[in-house]
Parts: C-alpha cells; sequence; structure tokens
C-alpha cells in the first residue's frame, strides 16, 4: 500500500534558479507538494550546466535538483505575465524566490507586495546577503560567500593557499534552511492563520557553520588558521595514507583513545605526559603522535583498518572517490541513488531524499520538467491561447 506524502496539498509557487532555492524547493516536491516552478523563456541558467546528455542536450545538474516538480514559463516584466503569477499566488501556501536583495520590488513579487493578494502566504527568500543587509543588492555564488562566511580560510593545509569546500555547501546548506524556515512559518501558520518572510542569506549559512572556530577567536583572541584535516579541539582527528589509499580516524575521547591505543600495542601512551587527556593529545599531536599513528596505519589496507577499528568500536572510514561511493553498501541499502526515466534524457540516476520519515516516506517519482512542459495545465490554457501567448513574449 502506498504512504501518504507528508506535504501533500500545499501549493509552492517556485520562482527558485540555479541551485539555493531548487534545493529548498526539491524537498518540498519529494514529499508530495505541488511545485509550480516557474522559469523566464529562456529557462533556469542551471539548464545549461554540465553534465549534459549528449543526444538531448539535458542537464544532469538540472534534472536532480528539479525533480517531481511541474515547470512553465512566465515573462514577469509583461503585464499580462504578472496577472498570471498573481492568480497562482492567490491560493499559494509558498512562494520560494533567489533573486539578489531589491528585484523582486521591481518586479513587483515581493512579499510586501504578495501578502496584500494572499495574508497566508509564506514566501521564502533566498539569496547571498539576504534582504537587510548593505550588501543586500550584490549578486553572489557559492563560492563568493564561501569566502566572505568565513569558511574558505580554515579549508587546506597551514602552507597552502585558502580553498573552498568542494561541493556547493554555501548552496545546499542554505537551501536546507529555507525549508526548515518554510516549516516553522507553516506551523505558526497553522496556530494563527498568519503568512510570513523567511530570509536566507548564503553568507550567514557559510558563517553559522563555523562551530569552535568562532569561539577559539572570541574566547582567547587567536585567529584560527588553516589545519589541514585535523580539528583543532580534538585528536587524533586526522586522515591517514595506508596500503591503498586513505582513511580518516576519529578518536574523541579518553575511552576511545585507550581502545586505539591498545589497537596500535601502544598502552604505553595510554597515560602519557603528553596524551593523557584530550587537551594534551591536541596540543602535542604534531609531529611525534602523528608520525606513530601514521606509521602504523601505513601496514594496513583501507578494509583492514575499518575492519579494526570497527572491532574496537572506534570511529573510522576510508576515503571514497564517487565511484566507491555510489557503490558503497551504506549508500546504495539507504536507497541514496535512484533511477527515474527523463522523457528526452532517458534513464537518469542521481541523488536520492535524505530524510528517511516510517510514515511519510519521500520518494523520487517523476523526471524534471521539460522548458515550458506544463504550461497549459498550470495556466488553464487552450492550444490556441498558448500560442497567442508564447507569440506575444509572455511565456
Amino acid at each position: 500500500m502506498e504512504k501518504e506524502k507528508a506535504l501533500k496539498g500545499l501549493k509552492v509557487v517556485d520562482l527558485t534558479s540555479a541551485l539555493s532555492g531548487p534545493f529548498c524547493t526539491m524537498f518540498f516536491a519529494d514529499f508530495g507538494a505541488d511545485v509550480i516552478k516557474i522559469e523566464p523563456v529562456t529557462g533556469d541558467q542551471c539548464r545549461t550546466w554540465g553534465p549534459l546528455d549528449e543526444e538531448s542536450g539535458e542537464s544532469g545538474f538540472y534534472a536532480y535538483i528539479n525533480r517531481n516538480k511541474k515547470g512553465c514559463t512566465l515573462n514577469l516584466k509583461t503585464e499580462e505575465g504578472l496577472q498570471m503569477f498573481y492568480d497562482l499566488v492567490k491560493d499559494a501556501d509558498f512562494v520560494c524566490e533567489n533573486y539578489k536583495g531589491g528585484v523582486t520590488k521591481k518586479l513587483k513579487i515581493d512579499y510586501d507586495t504578495l501578502k496584500e493578494i494572499n495574508p497566508k502566504l509564506i514566501y521564502v527568500s533566498g539569496s547571498g546577503f539576504g534582504q537587510t543587509s548593505p550588501l543586500s543588492d550584490r549578486p553572489c555564488y557559492d563560492i563568493v560567500a564561501q569566502s566572505m562566511g568565513g569558511i574558505v580560510n580554515l579549508t587546506g593545509f597551514t602552507d597552502t593557499d585558502p580553498v573552498k569546500v568542494g561541493p556547493s555547501v554555501a548552496d545546499h546548506v542554505s537551501g536546507i534552511y529555507q525549508m526548515v524556515g518554510a516549516l516553522i512559518a507553516l506551523h505558526y501558520r497553522e496556530k494563527t492563520g498568519k503568512g510570513q518572510l523567511v530570509d536566507v542569506a548564503m553568507v550567514d549559512t557559510i558563517f553559522s557553520l563555523l562551530e569552535n572556530a568562532i569561539p577559539n577567536y572570541t574566547m582567547t583572541g587567536v585567529i584560527p588558521e588553516r589545519n589541514g584535516n585535523i580539528d583543532p579541539s580534538i585528536s587524533p582527528f586526522d586522515i591517514y595514507h595506508c596500503k591503498d589509499g586513505f582513511v580518516a580516524v576519529g578518536v574523541g575521547n579518553n575511552n576511545l583513545w585507550r581502545k586505539f591505543c591498545n589497537v596500535l600495542g601502544r598502552e604505553d601512551l595510554i597515560e602519557h605526559e603528553e596524551y593523557a587527556t584530550n587537551e594534551l593529545r591536541s596540543q602535542n599531536y604534531e609531529p611525534e603522535l602523528k608520525k606513530i599513528i601514521g606509521d602504523f596505519v601505513l601496514n594496513y589496507t583501507k578494509k583492514e583498518m575499518e575492519n579494526m577499528m570497527a572491532d574496537a568500536g572506534i570511529p573510522c572510514g576510508p576515503v571514497l572517490n564517487i565511484e566507491e561511493a555510489i557503490n558503497h553498501p551504506q549508500i546504495q541499502s539507504r536507497e541514496m541513488m535512484v533511477h527515474v526515466e527523463h522523457p528526452t534524457a532517458g534513464d537518469m540516476y542521481f541523488q536520492g531524499v535524505v530524510p528517511k520519515l516510517s510514515e511519510t516516506p519521500g520518494t523520487v517519482e517523476e523526471p524534471s520538467p521539460l522548458l515550458g512542459q506544463h504550461n497549459r495545465e498550470i495556466f488553464g490554457l487552450t492550444e490556441e491561447e498558448e500560442k497567442r501567448l508564447q507569440e506575444l513574449g509572455v511565456i
């Protein structure tokens, strides 16, 4: 028996593009909300982002984050297009957008305008710098947010230039924050009947991820610098070279330290004056303790290290490339890779749904929409009306 979708019955008018906003509305769609993705007549910019299917030209990137959505086109700079948008907003639960600050007001689609049409509307705004800041009108991409939020300067090794985190963490986590904010606002609306504005900035998002770097500075006055793979507050906590690659090991407390020393065959280190506590280990990790552990790990394969550490109850895992990660039993058993049949690109294989809900699970059932695929359905158009609006540049 098919289980109910938790967000079924909610209507989301989706004006987002690129990554941050579409990642938010992807969650809505995966859990059953009716997500109407509105694109300019030229399409979302990420339709051109690789990888592109050789025959159809469809973007795998676009397909992943826009699955389960219905798609239409609309020129909001035309009077008729704007009115068609307002008609969609009248009974919408959410409007989601990720324009830079000031753009929505110029287009007459800002929260203050739309709440007059629909007072219960929850308006989710994602941008680089937020709606209320000195930089709110600036454009932003993930690399800029990572840099200004402080995470780039903490990524890399002491003797290297700053490095951005590989995936677009500012976009992805901002999208998650947008979704969290939207659901908080929905809960409030259920109690009061009132909608509200949810304002998420990518720079704020990155800043919130700096964890102990902030109190380290505010409590000591020392500006944290790049430390490679180690954690300045926990030791040993590093990535080590083994026979056939690398493994990550985390020893986060004294109980784990005792177990770890037993595995190393170095019980003498347990109460060693330089390593007996986590604070001491963090202070004295380099160079000697790091070398002791590194020399030990070099004698084993990734699998051997993983098994030894697992038997002892010590957190450890191999460093996997993308192919290895996709095919790992952990990923496969959690349905974190799914197949979807796209109308022009054929079989597409990408990430599944992360939160596993026992009664109302999210699923990936429909491919991303072709450009303007659902124009008639969404706007209630006949074939003749669709052609007229296309000729006028409205859709």
